[in-house]
């Protein structure tokens, strides 16, 4: 039975919470969904957590899913927010996993917050905008048209959504499988946080492009990146990057899964997490 609480931080906004409860020592991963997505905990990661005796948590980002704007947050943000629910929750400690969006805030939360965080894995996420030594759009569908309008402000980026579309070469045959089984629960919440309006896919976009306020080079927990060969969103160049900058990690490299269908590793993920938590 997952429980859903919205968490009231110092400054008077509220993050919605999920948690599917367990043990007090159980061990807890805290999921960070990807751009956009309510940040409602997904049917394959609640199962697979709970093949394994996980306690999972998952949250909002600020204007996503009942969760309070923060207009202006940086990718940093998300480490004292993540600090203040766990405080709630009474967690001493968690690994932190993210996909896509919430690649580069479970990195933040590694890397500002050592003494909570015990290991992250990442799924297709992004390197800093600031990365020395690749193309960040290069490789990106339609030549990451949305990232390049947030690099101009905001009101350039919500033009943009205006008559934004999405492009269907973002994703090989095996992510439309994915979400045709396993991950049709990612497709139903974007639909949902769509619906909901545009404000945090815009501020995702928007903090993903200026400096992150934080070097993953200070990461001292150990990191996994998942990624896949053929991901036409988020290249391959940012997990070599990655890989390259923090200072205890490893590569899954898939080189036919694409943006959705990395996401069959999450279990195996998962079981890295528990092994080096």
């Amino acid at each position: 039975m997952i429980s859903v609480q919205d968490v009231l931080l110092r400054d008077g906004r509220v993050l919605r919470v999920h948690d599917s409860g367990g043990p007090s020592d159980a061990f807890t991963v805290l999921w960070h969904h990807g751009s956009p997505q309510t940040g409602a905990p997904l049917d394959p990661l609640l199962s697979a957590a709970a093949e394994r005796g996980i306690r999972l948590v998952s949250y909002g980002r600020p204007s996503y899913g009942g969760s309070s704007p923060l207009r202006g947050r940086d990718v940093a943000s998300a480490a004292d927010d993540v600090r203040q629910i766990a405080d709630a929750l009474r967690l001493d400690t968690v690994a932190v996993m993210g996909a896509s969006g919430g690649g580069p805030h479970a990195l933040a939360c590694a890397a500002l917050l050592p003494d909570r965080v015990t290991a992250v894995a990442c799924l297709a996420s992004l390197a800093p905008f600031d990365a020395d030594g690749i193309d960040w759009f290069g490789g990106m569908a339609a030549g990451g048209e949305s990232l390049r309008a947030a690099v101009h402000g905001r009101e350039a980026r919500e033009l943009y959504e205006e008559t934004a579309e999405f492009d269907p070469e973002s994703f090989n045959a095996g992510d439309y499988a994915a979400l045709d089984d396993t991950w049709s629960s990612l497709g139903d919440d974007v639909g949902v946080a769509s619906k909901a309006g545009t404000e945090g896919l815009v501020d995702d976009d928007l903090a993903f492009v200026v400096p992150w306020g934080f070097d993953v080079a200070d990461i001292a927990a150990p990191v996994l990146l998942a990624q896949g060969g053929d991901d036409r969103v988020i290249p391959a160049s940012h997990a070599h990057w990655l890989l390259g900058r923090c200072t205890d990690a490893e590569l899954w490299l898939r080189p036919h899964d694409g943006h959705i269908s990395i996401l069959n590793t999450s279990p195996l993920a998962m079981d890295w997490l528990l092994a080096h938590g």
